[in-house]
């Protein structure tokens, strides 16, 4: 009977320990004090501000990410281009180089050829043209990099503004 006795005694303790487990669960279903409701909703407000922050500053830097990934295309086609005009030019100076050492023969020989002339002539407006070509590409690689700067310094108060 001893035995029936303890393992009553057991169970009502482990009844006791139930209802109070069941009274502590009650009392947090009924939710937390008003204080602590008002607090976690302004850390809830907070957070979806930060989290709108976040947004934004990931979309501008996506697109000031864009727009230099462009800038630099921008720029590589012009250097490209400069580069072109500047092989161009300097064919077009070796083959002035090469007409005019012809053209010297020739005149030290004392047989003036007019077809070595108008070789000679056409080389030399050649490398006229492609030196100019590469001066406008030139500049036209000067001017793309100067503009973003001319326009923010447009943009930016002088002492005189302040």
């Amino acid at each position: 009977m001893s035995d029936i006795d303890e393992l009553q005694g057991r169970i009502t303790a482990a009844m006791d320990r139930i209802a109070k487990g069941v009274d502590t669960l009650g009392a947090a279903r009924a939710g937390p004090d008003p204080e602590t409701e008002a607090a976690l909703a302004e850390e809830r407000v907070a957070n979806e501000q930060l989290r709108a922050r976040v947004r934004a500053l990931k979309t501008r830097s996506d697109a000031e990410m864009a727009d230099m990934r462009a800038e630099v295309e921008e720029s590589q086609a012009r250097m490209g281009q400069l580069d072109v005009e500047l092989q161009r030019v300097r064919r077009a100076n070796q083959q002035l180089l090469e007409a005019s050492e012809a053209l010297r023969a020739a005149n030290a020989d004392g047989v003036g050829d007019a077809d070595l002339i108008n070789k000679a002539m056409l080389a030399e407006l050649e490398g006229l043209r492609a030196a100019r070509a590469a001066d406008v590409a030139e500049a036209s690689a000067i001017l793309a990099a100067l503009t973003p700067l001319v326009e923010s310094a447009g943009t930016q108060p002088t002492q005189e503004d302040a």
